[in-house]
């Protein structure tokens, strides 16, 4: 998969794909977009549980991990993250968008490299707090526990190029996997999207997007 760094509207870096035109991030700026819907929306508000055990789908470049990290860091909340990935980010590339660098985390640098650099499917501990595993899996056939995480990033490529991501069967696994309260929160708003969640068994809001998009969705179980 062919990959081009380019510079977004907060000026901070994402990757575009040029045979699909489809950027791993918004254009109007990738830290904004991943702070306002997958730490505003979907971490904030599960803190004030016990433990947050959180499912990433599309580690990608490690932007919504390192931004999880940050802001939980000095939190006593026990953090639990798994992240899955098909299509692994050559490290060069990491390096040339350089997240800690373009995203005011500098101190968080050395952190960032160990998200990247540790071995895939072995679970690490990269701060006292903040247990990390990343697979790399085709989703459509992970075995995710069951109700066991408090919250999912859904950060797939979008449905025109993932269909089978947003699908009905991919909800019902992803809402059998959360607990009671748990949330999905996703940049996609497509209706067919949104039906496939409460045909899972979802109750689904639209909330307010970031710059550049109207609004995303948040499900709750």
């Amino acid at each position: 998969m062919n990959r081009k760094n380019i510079l977004t509207g907060d000026n901070s870096k994402s990757l575009l794909i040029p045979e699909m035109n489809e950027t791993y991030h918004s254009i109007h700026g990738a830290k904004n977009e991943s702070e306002h819907i997958f730490i505003q929306n979907g971490l904030m508000p599960q803190l004030a549980n016990a433990e947050v055990r959180i499912l990433e789908m599309g580690f990608g470049t490690g932007l919504n991990a390192l931004l999880t990290l940050a802001q939980t860091l000095d939190k006593s909340t026990p953090i639990i993250y798994d992240t899955f990935e098909k299509y692994p980010i050559y490290l060069e590339t990491i390096h040339e968008i350089d997240h800690p660098g373009q995203t005011n985390l500098e101190s968080f640098r050395q952190k960032f490299e160990l998200l990247h650099t540790i071995p895939w499917n072995e679970s690490k501990q990269i701060s006292a707090n903040f247990i990390f595993t990343k697979y790399a899996c085709d989703f459509l056939e992970a075995k995710l526990k069951t109700d066991y995480y408090t919250i999912i990033y859904y950060d797939a490529f979008a449905p025109q190029f993932q269909p089978d991501l947003w699908d009905y069967p991919q909800m019902q696994k992803l809402y059998d996997s959360l607990v009671t309260g748990g949330t999905l929160v996703t940049y996609c708003a497509q209706g067919q999207f949104r039906r496939n969640l409460k045909q899972a068994g979802f109750t689904v809001a639209k909330v307010a997007g970031p710059k550049g998009k109207r609004e995303i969705t948040l499900a709750t179980k």
